[in-house]
Parts: structure tokens; sequence; C-alpha cells
């Protein structure tokens, strides 16, 4: 039962992750400093503060079961 639950966890944190935005554009380019917003201080709003969330509570679930599984 957990372990198909943490099957299905796994494959909705994958496809979570792959729908985030990709804030690694930039990092070849620190490098060659191309990138001065790289470091700067952006706050998500909209969807991608939500999907932020939603990777995290995944997250979380993920390493839950797995130590329960683990334990047991």
């Amino acid at each position: 039962m957990l372990e198909n639950i943490l099957l299905i966890v796994s494959v909705l944190l994958i496809a979570i992750v792959l729908l985030q935005s990709n804030r690694a554009d930039g990092a070849s380019q620190i490098i060659s400093g191309g990138n001065e917003s790289l470091f700067q201080n952006t706050k998500e709003r909209g969807i991608e503060l939500l999907i932020s969330r939603i990777t995290l509570a995944l997250g979380i679930i993920f390493f839950i079961i797995s130590f329960v599984l683990f334990i047991k």
C-alpha cells in the first residue's frame, strides 16, 4: 500500500519539478559574469509560488513515506 503511494508521489514530484521555471539558464554564465540578476532576491508570485509550495509538500511527503518504509 505505502509502496504504491510512494510511487505516485514520486511521479508527481518529478512532474512538478519539470514544471518549475528554469532558473539554471544563467548558471553557465556565472563564470563569464553574464548574468547579474542570478543572485537577486526575487519573490515568487502566482503560479510559481503554488508550484513551489506543491513541490515542497510532495518532497516532505516523499521523505516521510520513505522513512516509514525504512523503519518498517
